[in-house]
């Protein structure tokens, strides 16, 4: 007698449709920058969000051309990696401030208006619902005034750096179902963010290329290029600046395959659908979530500091710039 067995695809069709049949979810959220995991499981399971994380600060060198001229200057300080320079609260800091929390806040809103976008066209409108398919950041600072605002004035008034969090809610059964879709949802995130990155770098070759800007003599992420002449454009510099270097630091730390960052649910486009939820359920655990932010944040410096020097060397390929 001929034994009949289940097709794989029967089994996974099946699977979808008792997914489909349990009850809604409390919505999980897709978020950014640094957040405490709650302790318990039962919570973990109800609040858990994957968090787009940016982290306080980036390798402590700067960058100077190769080889060094006379009058040639280095990074004023090597302790402040973000700003190159003390924190003394001056009107020239203050400014800077400034500037940092305007690209802050707009590229914090791109990411997750990213996120809530390829939610929605992959068919999750938990976070357009909420009115997060936006470039409007006050629907995002509404939901986090104190990610979005608070944190990042603070740390960069105590630190001179910036830190803080947005976040987009997403279906977890969604997720469950659909886990690709879910990824492509979690790479929206850092796509945008080096989508800014290029804009900013178009900005600056085209400065270069009017005459209005140059190549600096050392590299801050505060002075990727440097105005001519004083005057509007050392403003434009420093935005420039500020937004290739932040953008390029969120995208690339965001993408690190480890929880609770968006690289985590990326990697799972490579990965059948059976170890894609498995890696997604793994992600679930509070404690894998910890562990893989603290092996990111000591490799990070290793890994974003080739990438950093790669990019200027797209960005000023008739310049070199190497560590000073």
């Amino acid at each position: 007698m001929r034994q009949c067995v289940a097709h794989p695809l029967d089994r996974a069709e099946k699977k979808r449709q008792s997914i489909a049949n349990q009850k809604p979810a409390t919505p999980h959220e897709l978020s950014s920058a640094c957040t405490v995991f709650p302790a318990d499981s039962e919570s973990m399971h109800q609040n858990r969000a994957k968090h787009q994380w940016a982290p306080p600060g980036a390798p402590a060198r700067c960058p100077v051309r190769t080889p060094r001229g006379p009058g040639q200057r280095a990074c004023p300080s090597r302790d402040n990696p973000l700003v190159c320079s003390g924190m003394d609260l001056t009107p020239q800091m203050l400014a800077l401030g400034m500037v940092w929390y305007i690209a802050f806040l707009f590229s914090t809103t791109c990411h997750e208006g990213a996120h809530a976008l390829a939610a929605k066209l992959g068919g999750d409108p938990t976070a357009a619902l909420a009115g997060q398919v936006t470039l409007n950041p006050i629907p995002h600072v509404r939901r986090e005034p104190i990610g979005m605002v608070a944190a990042p004035v603070i740390s960069f008034l105590w630190g001179g750096w910036m830190i803080g969090w947005a976040s987009a809610p997403y279906d977890p059964l969604w997720q469950q179902r659909y886990p690709r879709r879910a990824a492509l949802m979690a790479l929206a995130g850092p796509l945008a963010n080096f989508t800014l990155m290029l804009l900013a770098a178009a900005g600056i070759r085209a400065g270069v290329a009017a005459g209005a800007l140059r190549p600096p003599e050392a590299v801050s992420f505060t002075q990727i290029t440097e105005a001519v002449e004083p005057g509007v454009f050392e403003f434009l510099a420093t935005l420039l600046s500020v937004m290739f270097a932040l953008n390029l630091l969120l995208g690339t730390f965001n993408l690190l395959p480890v929880p609770p960052l968006d690289g985590h649910s990326v990697v799972t486009l490579l990965l059948p659908e059976r170890a894609a939820l498995r890696v997604l359920e793994f992600a679930q655990n509070s404690s894998f979530a910890l562990v893989g932010l603290i092996v990111a944040w000591q490799l990070f410096g290793k890994i974003f500091w080739p990438i950093f020097l790669l990019a200027l060397a797209y960005l000023y390929p008739e310049v070199s710039y190497g560590p000073g």
